[in-house]
């Protein structure tokens, strides 16, 4: 039987995976990924460790296979903070978001000024990107999903050290909502439909518009995908390639929504490109919530072999404050 804590910890795992494997072929178009990798993407190409291809002599930084990225950085940096605080504020995060070393550069700039500024409670005014909403998943464990209230607040608090865009967090409120239902079991309708529920009800409280609106993007992409016979990677490039914040968390939720396979989502949102390694761990963190059994332990193993993270242990943690 499936239990809770299982769903965490597929959660995690995936979220973990996603990033190191869509980091492969992040920013790149189609056509790219389709030159990189001749025969596509079937998990990590290389050996673990290794510089990734495309990455060697990066003056920014030579990504390694099996690297996980900012976004898992700062997931584990929200979890500590719920841990320690048992709550989700947004000085605790921004404290835990200080200590995070990777991404901090210029090129970057919501991490750049937050960094700069050197303040946990300093507040984003802009930044729409989908930086809030690849970290918040702690903050759908921490809650069950009837309290849809306490999830949209929480992915504010999650969101504003860095990303103060009323679309950023409607799509941090609709990731989390998405989280906490599959962890909660519930259908997959259920869960869009959820996530759908607390963009509009975050974009509601927001003090301005965010254009024209992040559930409506949900709906569109999702409707996009189940138009298609089979899910291939160009059919899906060609739809709704992610790319801009209306396209990159929509479809990872939509994704969640249609597949039952966290290892397959994965693997199509690496093949897709764009913001690849974004849409694999979200996509890959709700579908490893819905089917724990799903989620790769090779690829895991490898993940596990270069960043150390104990997931499980912070998974545990997390599960016991639920509520």
């Amino acid at each position: 039987m499936t239990t809770g804590l299982d769903r965490m910890v597929g959660c995690l795992k995936g979220i973990a995976i996603g990033d190191a494997l869509g980091k492969q072929t992040e920013t790149l178009s189609r056509e790219s990924v389709q030159r990189w990798y001749p025969d596509g993407v079937r998990g990590f190409e290389g050996a673990a460790d290794a510089v990734i291809p495309r990455y060697v002599g990066n003056s920014k930084r030579e990504w390694r296979i099996g690297e996980t990225t900012d976004d898992t950085e700062r997931t584990l940096a929200v979890a500590r903070a719920i841990i320690a605080e048992r709550t989700v504020s947004q000085a605790s995060v921004g404290r835990e978001l200080l200590r995070c070393t990777k991404c901090v550069h210029r090129g970057v700039r919501s991490l750049w000024e937050f960094h700069q500024a050197a303040d946990p409670t300093r507040t984003a005014t802009a930044h729409d990107g989908c930086g809030a909403a690849i970290r918040v998943a702690p903050v759908g464990m921490f809650y069950k999903s009837d309290r849809l209230d306490e999830i949209v607040n929480g992915a504010r608090e999650a969101s504003i050290s860095t990303h103060g865009g009323a679309l950023a967090i409607a799509a941090a409120a609709a990731t989390a909502a998405a989280v906490s239902a599959a962890i909660d079991a519930a259908p997959p309708a259920f869960v869009l439909g959820l996530a759908e529920r607390a963009a509009v009800r975050a974009e509601s409280r927001g003090t301005g518009s965010a254009g024209p609106g992040f559930a409506p993007a949900i709906r569109r992409v999702y409707d996009a995908l189940v138009s298609l016979p089979v899910l291939r990677p160009e059919d899906v490039a060609a739809r709704c390639f992610p790319s801009e914040p209306l396209t990159i968390v929509p479809l990872a939720l939509a994704l969640a929504a249609v597949m039952r396979s966290a290892d397959a989502a994965m693997l199509l949102a690496a093949n897709v490109g764009g913001d690849s390694d974004s849409v694999a761990s979200i996509a890959g963190g709700i579908l490893g919530a819905m089917y724990p059994e799903t989620v790769n332990q090779g690829w895991y193993d490898v993940v596990e072999k270069v960043n150390g993270h104990g997931l499980s242990t912070i998974a545990n943690e997390l599960a016991l404050l639920r509520h």
